[in-house]
C-alpha cells in the first residue's frame, strides 16, 4: 500500500500554548488508523488542521502527493479529504436530504449525486425513511449517520471521523462501529478519532497513542489492543 496522507513534525497552537508538538505518521490507502487518548491530548486539533480549520504553526502535510501548506478547507475538500467533525454540526433547521445535499456542494454530477444519496439511504435507512425530518428533531444516532453520510457525499478518498460514537447509547455506538467496518470493508481509507479505544484499535490496522499533543506509542491495532500500558491507561483494566 502507499501513503495517501503524510504528516511530518505537525505543530499546533492555540496563542502560545503548543497543542500539536510535533507529530508525525501516516495513512496508507484502504486502511482505518487511529488517534487515542485522552482529553486534551490534540487528537481534534490534529483533524482540525489537516481540513483546513486550522493553520499548522510547522511542519508538512501530504496529501495525495500534495503538500497541504496553504490551502483552505473547502479545496482540500476538493481534493478528497473529507471531516465528519466532533459534535457533528449538521444545519438543525433543515432536512436531511439538504443537508446530504451541501455535503456534495462542489460536486456538479447531479445524477451522481442522487445515487449517492440513495446509496446512504440504504447505508442508513432511517435516514431515508425520515428525509424530509430537520435534522435539529434527530437523536445523537441518527444525527451521527447523517453526519458521516454528508461526509461521505463529497466521494472522499479519505475520511476523518472526529469522535463518532461520542454520547451515543451502546447499542447506536454498535451500530456505528459496523458501519465504519463496512465502509472499511468497502477500501474506505479512514482517520478514527474515538473514546472508545477499544472499539477502535479491533477496528484500525494502525494506531497512535497521543497524549499532551505528543505521539507516545504506536503500532497495529492487535498489538496496541495487547499493549499492558494501553490497556491500563486506555481500556479501564489493571
Amino acid at each position: 500500500m502507499t501513503a495517501l496522507l503524510e504528516v511530518e513534525d505537525l505543530r499546533v497552537a492555540y496563542g502560545k500554548i503548543e497543542a500539536v508538538k510535533g507529530i508525525s505518521f501516516s495513512v496508507e490507502a484502504g486502511s482505518v488508523v487511529t488517534l487515542i487518548g485522552t482529553n486534551g491530548a490534540g487528537k481534534t486539533t490534529t483533524l482540525r488542521t489537516l481540513s483546513g480549520l486550522l493553520k499548522p504553526v510547522s511542519g508538512h502535510i501530504r496529501f495525495n502527493g500534495k503538500v497541504l501548506r496553504g490551502y483552505r478547507a473547502d479545496r482540500i475538500v476538493a481534493l478528497g479529504l473529507a471531516h465528519s467533525p466532533e459534535g457533528r454540526h449538521l444545519f438543525p433547521r433543515m432536512t436531511i436530504e439538504d443537508n446530504l445535499r451541501l455535503g456534495a456542494y462542489l460536486r456538479t454530477d447531479r445524477e451522481g449525486i442522487d445515487k449517492d444519496i440513495q446509496r446512504y439511504y440504504e447505508l442508513f435507512p432511517i435516514l431515508g425513511e425520515r428525509r424530509k425530518q430537520t435534522s435539529g428533531t434527530l437523536s445523537g444516532g441518527e444525527q451521527q449517520m447523517l453526519a458521516m453520510a454528508r461526509a461521505l457525499m463529497s466521494r472522499p478518498k479519505l475520511l476523518m471521523l472526529d469522535e463518532p460514537s461520542m454520547g451515543l447509547s451502546p447499542i447506536m455506538m454498535q451500530k456505528i462501529m459496523s458501519t465504519i467496518a463496512e465502509l472499511k470493508g468497502q477500501g474506505m481509507t479512514i482517520l478514527l478519532v474515538e473514546q472508545n479505544a477499544q472499539a477502535a484499535l479491533r477496528l484500525a490496522d494502525h494506531g497512535h497513542v497521543m497524549e499532551v499533543g505528543k505521539i507516545v506509542l504506536s503500532g497495529t491495532g492487535d498489538d496496541l489492543l495487547h499493549d499492558e500500558s494501553v490497556r491500563k491507561a486506555y481500556l479501564g483494566e489493571d
